[in-house]
């Protein structure tokens, strides 16, 4: 698969140069979870098959937030299954939001890089090897998957989410832009991407998939980054990539195919377009 670099590592300390080894490096995976149970068996051990098969060393790490649906107990199967020191369960009685998911899963994680990624298998595991490959290359703070580059994509997302989509508005100047003047193929493409092509315009982030949350990054960045943060809800991803710029960390882009969920309902609903809305002129005024 092939990747694409967005921006060149800066000068390092002798510190940060330091290359650990694959075996020295531990990569801690977060898995943020509500009403997963169907898809939690599935990702996990795709994710074991992925790192026993790519020799990497790893826990993850399942924040469950008060599931109605019994994935806890799914969780705690599974950590019976495969072990305590590879599968984690530090879960909350109740939704707090992502961010505070991710620091609540950074206070238990023992590795040096951390990899967020959605449970609903949106995300498959076979590109975690391709994103450590390319932060080795380049020695990046970060690294995205990208659906709008390279051989990335979208695949499955039904109509509702589709027509959101570049959608945030049929009206925007520059809808053709977006590829295509015949409806029914505009519709094919998602939610994500008009959010993408107005952040780009607005904020120029130097990354070309701001709302996707795969990616992996150093643990010291990514715990850096949720201090500077302030956005909520689908904006979250999105201002981790800006202040990553403004904070002048380094971004490796990977392709990946995002596929929508197998089991389950999205959890996108309309107060997330408003959101999107909010947090964008924020981000323009602030940063």
């Amino acid at each position: 698969m092939a990747s694409l670099e967005v921006s060149r590592s800066p000068r390092r300390s002798r510190r940060e140069l330091e290359v650990r080894s694959p075996r020295q490096n531990k990569y801690s995976v977060l898995l943020p979870t509500y009403n997963e149970r169907e898809n939690l068996p599935l990702i996990v051990w795709l994710l074991v098959k992925s790192f026993s098969e790519s020799g990497i060393n790893y826990e993850i790490i399942i924040i469950d937030d008060g599931s109605p649906d019994g994935t806890r107990d799914v969780a705690e199967q599974l950590e019976k299954i495969y072990g305590s020191d590879r599968i984690l369960l530090r879960p909350r009685e109740k939704k707090l939001g992502l961010g505070t998911a991710y620091i609540h899963g950074m206070k238990h994680a023992t590795g040096n890089y951390i990899i967020i990624m959605d449970a609903d298998l949106s995300h498959h595991p076979k590109f975690i090897p391709e994103f450590i490959r390319k932060q080795k290359e380049g020695n990046f703070d970060i690294v995205s998957g990208t659906r709008y580059k390279g051989n990335g994509g979208v695949y499955g997302w039904d109509l509702k989410r589709k027509i959101i989509s570049d959608g945030v508005l049929p009206c925007c100047p520059g809808w053709s832009l977006l590829g295509s003047s015949d409806p029914a193929i505009l519709a094919s493409w998602d939610y994500s991407r008009g959010a993408n092509f107005l952040t780009q315009i607005l904020l120029r982030p130097g990354a070309s998939d701001l709302t996707g949350s795969f990616r992996l990054y150093r643990k010291e960045v990514l715990e850096k980054l949720i201090e500077k943060c302030v956005s909520k809800g689908y904006v979250f991803q999105m201002e981790m990539i800006v202040r990553a710029r403004q904070l002048n960390y380094t971004i490796g882009e990977v392709p990946i195919s995002f596929v929508d969920r197998v089991y389950g309902e999205s959890k996108l609903g309309g107060n997330e377009i408003v959101s999107f809305l909010k947090g964008l002129l924020t981000l323009f005024a602030t940063t």
